[in-house]
């Protein structure tokens, strides 16, 4: 049976007991009793929003390790563990990213027996022999202060100037293998040629190695690691808790952002099809096509979401089976609610607090988790009030 830890791309929270307001069961970092606490409602919950860090330069993504403690990239290219309430200096060992626009060091996840194998897996923007940067993954031992014996297991062919566009976030699926979304980098045409990396789901077994059963093994004019393409720039992964299936969500141009169930060999459409335009307001295209996979949700105009997790904790009873997804550019969090794949409800937490909400995760504790995109960027909690 897999580890059920909650890694910054599983949502694996089935390990989970209620919860009163004071109890930081799984997680050290905890804020003291006494800590102010910013009061909100919501339909179903009156919750508690707590800022547990700050100070951080854009981070990015953060997982939870076994004994509470967590771990926190941040996109200028530092990895941090959060442990007792505190910041720990930059563990060595992380591989080195270009940092530029978009780019640097993005996704953490635990492999899913962490537990005996210590393993990390990092996404980041790489190099490129011939200039600009792409996506790569790769996992490395974490041991203390340090990430040991790091090794990239992929590296995409999808190359570009600018910094446009990596996606990077990281999944692994309950029959352990691993999810890579990989953003078009900013040349929307790349997305519909699956002879090429870029807009695309990738899926791998955990050591890099491609599948037997994935959609174009075989296919000389597709790549073997794609499972699907046609995406844009997929910030949030997760896997469904009832049925085990990979849903994202992407951005899309002005207006456009989307959710979608993620299926093999499907192309999901971009640039062929959207609900958005340019930024100029410039028509792109129709918003569906025959052959082309519609979303599950989209968002016109944009919230520019990134980070998604479906909540299955004790914490928040009624909010079991829904889906939050954080908003950059809409500052909120998306509180969503499917019956099946149609979206019967949708509601904005934290409208007011002026965050650009960059992660969303559920901890071992059934409480959500966020990270905030500015220069002081925060570890923020949602607990129950």
């Amino acid at each position: 049976m897999r580890w059920l830890w909650l890694s910054a791309g599983v949502l694996g929270l089935i390990m989970v007991s209620a919860c009163g307001e004071n109890d930081t069961t799984g997680v050290t970092g905890a804020v003291p009793s006494d800590a102010p606490r910013d009061i909100h409602s919501s339909e179903y919950h009156e919750f508690a929003l707590e800022e547990l860090a700050g100070g951080m330069n854009h981070p990015w993504s953060l997982a939870f390790l076994p004994e509470g403690d967590l771990l926190i990239t941040k996109r200028a290219g530092s990895l941090r563990r959060f442990s007792d309430g505190n910041l720990s200096e930059a563990l060595s060992g992380v591989p080195n990213s270009v940092v530029e626009n978009q780019g640097g060091l993005l996704e953490v996840v635990l492999h899913p027996d962490f537990e005996n194998n210590q393993r990390i897996y990092l996404s980041y923007a790489k190099a490129c022999d011939e200039g600009g940067a792409t996506t790569a993954v790769g996992y490395g031992t974490l041991n203390g202060a340090s990430v040991d014996n790091f090794q990239d297991i992929f590296v995409a062919d999808a190359c570009a100037p600018g910094g446009r566009h990596h996606a990077g976030k990281l999944l692994f699926d309950n029959d352990g293998y691993l999810f890579l979304s990989v953003g078009d980098r900013g040349q929307d045409p790349r997305a519909q040629d699956p002879s090429d990396h870029a807009g695309v789901m990738i899926r791998l077994h955990d050591d890099g190695s491609v599948p037997d059963d994935n959609p174009f093994v075989g296919n000389d004019d597709k790549r073997d690691e794609i499972w699907s393409f046609g995406h844009r720039n997929p910030q949030g992964l997760d896997l469904h808790p009832g049925t085990g299936e990979v849903w994202l969500h992407e951005h899309g141009p002005k207006g456009g952002d989307e959710i979608n169930l993620v299926q093999p060999a499907l192309n999901y459409g971009w640039p062929e099809v959207t609900h958005g335009v340019e930024y100029s307001g410039e028509y792109i295209g129709p918003d569906e096509m025959e052959g082309m996979e519609p979303p599950l949700k989209h968002w016109t105009p944009s919230i520019a979401p990134s980070g998604m997790a479906f909540y299955n904790g004790d914490a928040f009873p009624d909010w079991q089976g829904d889906i939050f997804v954080g908003a950059l550019a809409g500052q909120h969090v998306a509180r969503v609610r499917f019956d099946g794949t149609r979206e019967v409800e949708e509601e904005q937490l934290l409208a007011d607090s002026g965050h650009r909400i960059r992660e969303v995760r559920q901890g071992p504790d059934g409480f959500i988790y966020l990270l905030t995109d500015s220069t002081d960027g925060k570890l923020l909690r949602i607990v129950p009030e």
